[in-house]
C-alpha cells in the first residue's frame, strides 16, 4: 500500500493532472491485485488444512501449483492490458481532461509489466502466511518500499520523468519482491515448499481444489473493485480537485484498512489449520478471539491515521480546495472502517477458510451492487454530494455487510464444509 501512497505523493510535485492520472490507474490496478490476491488466497486455505492435517506431499503440490496458475493467470492478464489499455482507459475515463489521460495511459502501461511479479510475490506471501513465517513477507515488504521511495525520488526531482518516474521504481520494487519470495519457497526446510517438477506438471484436481476456494472469491473482489473503477468513472464527472482529492484520500483509506487488510490471512491461516486438523469447537473460538482483537486494533489505527491527516498534508504541493476536501472524506472512511470493517472485511475470511465461500460471494455481490453502486449515483450526483456522497455509500455497504456476516457467523452453518 506504501508503494501507492509514495507514487502519489512523489507525483504532486508534477501536478494534479499527473497526481488525478495515477490515482485513477491505481484504483483500476487494484482490480487485478485483488484477482491475484484472491487467487493466492484460495491456495492459502488449501495449503493451510494440508499444513493443519500434517500432509506435506499435498502442502508441496497444492503450493507449487499455485504458483504455476498464479504465473500463467497474471501474464494473460498482462498481455490483455498492454494491447487494450487506450480502448480501457477511454472507456472508463473517457471525460477526464486529455493530460489526465495522457498521465493514465502512461502509468498503466508501465504499471501492467508488473502483473507476474504481483501474482508471483502474492502467491508466495500467501504460503509462507500460511506456515505462519510472516517475518520474512515483513522484511521483503520494507526493502521493497525502499527500492520504491528511493527510485520515485530519482525519477521525479532527479530525471524530471514525472509519471513515468513513478511508475518504473514501482515495477522495480515489485520484480525484486517477486524474485525474494519464489527463491524462499523452495527452501525444504519449509513446513510446504515449491518443487520445479510439481510446477511444471499441471494437476487438474488441486488446481480445481485451489479454485473452488479462489473463483467465488475472486468473483467478489473482482466485482468490488470494477464497483470502485466505476464509481471512479462518476468521480471523474466532478473535475480535477475532487479527483485528486479523492486520490489522496484514498492513500489514507487504504493505510486505515491496514489492521483490517493484515487480520485476514491470520484468519485464513488460524481457521483454514482449525479445520484442516477437524477441530470445528477451536475454529469457533478463534474466529471470535480474532474478531476481537481486529475490532480493538482497528479502533486505535484509525484515530492515528487521521490525526496523521493534517501533517501529512503539509507534504502534498496540492491546491486548497483539495486540501480542504481531503479531511471530510477521512474522517467519515476512518470513523466507519475502524467499527464495521472488522466484520465485513476480515471476518469472512475464516468463513472461506472453513470452505463457505459461496454466502461471502453473493454478501457481497448485494453490498456492492445495491449500496455502494446504487447509492453512489443517489448521493454522488442525484443530492449533488460529490465525491462525499461516495464514500458515504461506501460505508452503508460495510455496514450491511457486517450484519449479514454475524448471522452467517451465528448460523454455525460454515463449519459444515469440507476442503480437503
Amino acid at each position: 500500500m506504501l508503494v501507492g501512497i509514495a507514487d502519489t505523493l512523489m507525483i504532486s510535485y508534477a501536478g494534479e493532472a499527473a497526481v488525478s492520472g495515477v490515482s485513477l490507474v491505481n484504483m483500476f490496478n487494484t482490480i487485478f491485485i485483488y484477482l491475484f490476491t484472491a487467487l493466492a488466497s484460495g491456495g492459502a486455505v488449501v495449503v493451510s488444512q494440508y499444513i493443519g492435517n500434517k500432509e506435506q506431499k499435498n502442502g508441496n503440490l497444492s503450493t507449487s501449483q499455485l504458483m504455476t496458475v498464479s504465473f500463467l493467470f497474471s501474464t494473460v492478464m498482462m498481455t490483455v492490458i498492454l494491447f487494450s489499455n487506450k480502448q480501457l482507459l477511454g472507456l472508463l475515463f473517457g471525460r477526464v481532461e486529455t493530460d489526465v489521460m495522457e498521465a493514465c495511459v502512461t502509468y498503466l502501461r508501465i504499471s501492467a509489466y508488473s502483473f507476474p511479479a504481483i501474482a508471483v510475490y502474492s502467491a508466495g506471501a500467501a504460503v509462507y502466511r500460511s506456515m505462519g513465517r510472516t517475518k520474512a513477507t515483513m522484511v521483503i515488504a520494507i526493502a521493497a518500499n525502499v527500492i520504491n521511495v528511493i527510485g520515485n525520488a530519482i525519477g521525479i526531482f532527479v530525471l524530471h520523468a514525472r509519471v513515468a518516474g513513478v511508475a518504473y521504481p514501482s515495477l522495480i520494487a515489485r520484480v525484486f519482491s517477486a524474485v525474494v519470495i519464489f527463491a524462499l519457497c523452495f527452501q525444504k526446510k519449509n513446513a510446504v515448499f515449491l518443487r520445479w517438477k510439481l510446477m511444471l506438471t499441471l494437476k487438474c484436481d488441486m488446481i480445481k481444489r485451489i479454485l473452488h476456494i479462489a473463483v467465488p472469491n475472486g468473483i467478489e473482489s473482482g466485482l468490488f473493485q470494477l464497483a470502485k473503477v466505476a464509481l471512479s468513472s462518476i468521480t471523474a464527472l466532478f473535475g480535477t480537485a475532487q479527483i485528486a482529492a479523492n486520490g489522496v484520500a484514498q492513500s489514507f483509506w487504504s493505510m486505515a484498512a491496514l489492521i483490517g487488510v493484515a487480520m485476514g490471512p491470520a484468519f485464513i491461516t488460524v481457521i483454514g489449520r482449525c479445520m484442516g486438523a477437524g477441530d470445528a469447537e477451536a475454529a469457533d473460538y478463534y474466529m471470535r478471539k480474532l474478531l476481537k482483537i481486529t475490532l480493538a486494533a482497528s479502533i486505535v489505527w484509525n484515530i492515528l491515521i487521521f490525526t496523521a491527516v493534517f501533517p501529512v498534508m503539509k507534504l502534498y504541493a496540492l491546491s486548497e480546495e483539495t486540501v480542504q476536501l481531503v479531511i471530510p472524506l477521512v474522517l467519515i472512511h476512518n470513523s466507519f472502517n475502524a467499527l464495521f470493517f472488522p466484520l465485513a472485511g476480515p471476518f469472512p475470511n475464516g468463513l472461506r477458510a472453513a470452505g463457505d465461500v459461496k454466502f461471502p460471494m453473493y454478501a457481497a455481490l448485494f453490498t456492492t451492487v445495491i449500496c455502494r453502486v446504487a447509492l453512489s449515483v443517489v448521493f454522488a450526483i442525484w443530492l449533488d454530494m460529490g465525491v462525499i456522497g461516495i464514500a458515504w455509500a461506501m460505508c452503508a455497504d460495510w455496514m450491511i455487510k457486517a450484519v449479514m456476516m454475524a448471522l452467517r457467523y451465528q448460523s454455525g452453518k460454515w463449519k459444515n464444509y469440507k476442503v480437503i
